[in-house]
């Protein structure tokens, strides 16, 4: 079960971008302050090797979609930014909070070394719903994944691999990815795919297995580019966790990502306008733990957002330029 909330104004309308410069303030729901209820599930296996799962998911949580040890989770541990978290293809096809079933499959018995995952869920999921009213047999969306770890050069590391296909029908920008665009309709689509990759190394461990020291990370993901405007998306960068023996607690992360746009079909005379371009991001952060149970984190960004005129305002001229998000972020543990 899970269960947030969130009371606060958010800088992502700002900076113009795809990718939220904060993507903790897009959970449970990315408008207004909110308490919701996203995750309630149970899972039950019925051999070392093989489990079944039903309920409602937290598809982008910290424990599951698109796994990275440098970078995942919703904002709160690591990077802040959105295209660091989860691979930003997936937020199309797969929604945020829906019902759905599924089963987990351990291929050595430890979850540690390989774990491979399949779920079939509503087209549909809002954390601030129960979802039993958007649930219709004919919209469904499919997606699986598996993760390996790998021993390479005798250091940690994974590989991931996933895919998710939906028979919802979709306009040209849908999900978490909307935006006001002003007098205009988006043209109707069916089916969206997405398929992705990624993978962490470490190249530095201060003992083996530890889970401390310094590596890579990774991501690619490919989608049809239509409905999905994210067709094609690239990330990588380097990241560490307490590799000072005097400072256990202390993370960093440094990465950019690619993001290619294709822009949404229209309906009318303006079907044939560009409203967005190819979207990319830098960022940089560095945990510091005050205490074991308190970490300040400084963050720097710097965007070039996908947006070309501002609120995609297809008449007014007022372009969106480079954006620099400046952050700090307290995370108490209890």
């Amino acid at each position: 079960m899970e269960l947030e909330g969130n009371w606060a104004d958010s800088v992502n309308g700002s900076t113009g971008a795809l990718m939220t410069a904060n993507s903790n303030q897009l959970y449970p729901v990315p408008i207004g302050s909110n308490l919701a209820l996203p995750a309630l599930n149970f899972a039950q296996f019925l051999s070392p090797y093989f489990g079944v799962m039903f309920g409602k998911f937290a598809t982008m949580t910290a424990t599951s979609g698109d796994m990275n040890e440098f970078a995942h989770g919703k904002g709160d541990t690591q990077f802040l930014n959105l295209a660091f978290n989860i691979n930003p293809t997936l937020l199309v096809t797969v929604p945020y909070s829906p019902l759905g079933a599924g089963v987990i499959v351990l291929p050595t018995k430890d979850p540690n070394e390989a774990i491979v995952s399949f779920l079939v869920a509503q087209s549909e999921g809002d954390a601030a719903t129960s979802g039993f009213d958007d649930l219709y047999g004919d919209e469904l969306t499919f997606a699986g994944e598996g993760r390996l770890r790998t021993g390479f050069f005798g250091l940690t590391g994974h590989q991931l691999v996933g895919g998710a296909y939906s028979n919802k029908e979709y306009t040209s920008i849908d999900q978490r990815v909307s935006f006001p665009l002003r007098g205009q309709t988006l043209a109707p689509e069916d089916g969206s795919w997405v398929v992705y990759y990624n993978f962490d190394q470490y190249f530095y461990e201060t003992e083996k297995g530890s889970g401390r020291g310094v590596g890579l990370f990774g991501r690619f993901g490919a989608s049809d580019g239509n409905p999905n405007l994210m067709q094609y998306f690239y990330s990588a960068g380097v990241g560490g966790k307490g590799f000072f023996s005097s400072r256990p607690h202390d993370q960093f992360g440094i990465g950019y990502y690619y993001l290619d746009v294709q822009s949404p079909t229209l309906q009318g005379p303006l079907q044939t306008r560009s409203f967005l371009r190819d979207e990319w991001g830098f960022e940089a952060f560095y945990n510091v733990a005050l205490t074991p149970w308190m970490l300040l984190t400084p963050d720097i960004q710097v965007i070039g957002p996908s947006q070309k005129r501002r609120a995609l305002d297809l008449v007014r001229r007022e372009s969106v330029d480079t954006a620099v998000a400046l952050g700090f972020r307290i995370q108490v543990i209890f």
